[in-house]
């Protein structure tokens, strides 16, 4: 809140005068807006973290589980495996189904994060319908690479997108002096001058 006023101040001593009072009012509220809206970086760079991680995890907990292992015992050895965020969260997930909790509670709890969403809902579905779990969590694993693989696509789709606006920017002044003001020039030169 400080910097959207500070902000707003800036703006309204560039301004100056009545005018640049209005301008401050305004940019203000815009300025906080703008910056309550924007994601906190920290919190970013572990969504990331969380989507590169879920993949291993969740077929290190199907292996785990197809070996025998309890899904308290599975959730933990990818905890401690996989480590950073992912690594915290499904560690919570097993103390809590290792303490008796229920499960679909537990996992609901990790449905409220859009990064272990997925994961949550899956391990929760299975839970409710008693479908095999180590089934649903390869699927999730695919699902998870198909979609980082469709989002790195993308990107580097958009990259040589992104690279064309500056080199046109350099290469069009360039052709405009050297190939078509002489075309004009010399067009010019030979209405005007019978």
């Amino acid at each position: 809140m400080i910097s959207a006023a500070a902000t707003g101040l800036i703006c309204g001593l560039l301004v100056g005068g009545a005018a640049g009072f209005v301008v401050a009012l305004v940019v203000a509220p815009i300025a906080g807006a703008v910056l309550h809206r924007r994601e906190d970086p920290a919190v970013q760079r572990a969504r990331e973290r969380i989507k590169q991680d879920l993949p291993f995890a969740a077929d290190l907990m199907a292996a785990c589980l197809l070996a025998g292992r309890p899904v308290s015992a599975a959730t933990e050895i990818a905890a401690t495996a996989v480590g950073g965020p992912l690594g915290q969260r499904l560690s919570w997930a097993s103390s809590q189904l290792r303490l008796g909790a229920d499960p679909e509670p537990t996992w609901a709890h990790l449905a409220q994060d859009p990064a272990t969403g997925h994961l949550a809902r899956a391990m929760s579905r299975a839970a409710q319908s008693g479908a095999p779990v180590a089934d649903v969590l390869t699927r999730l694993a695919d699902d998870a690479r198909e979609t980082a693989r469709a989002a790195s696509v993308a990107t580097a789709r958009s990259v040589g997108v992104k690279a064309v606006a500056p080199l046109g920017l350099c290469f069009l002044p360039a052709f405009v002096l050297l190939g078509i003001i002489p075309v004009v020039a010399g067009l010019a030169t030979t209405i005007v001058l019978p």
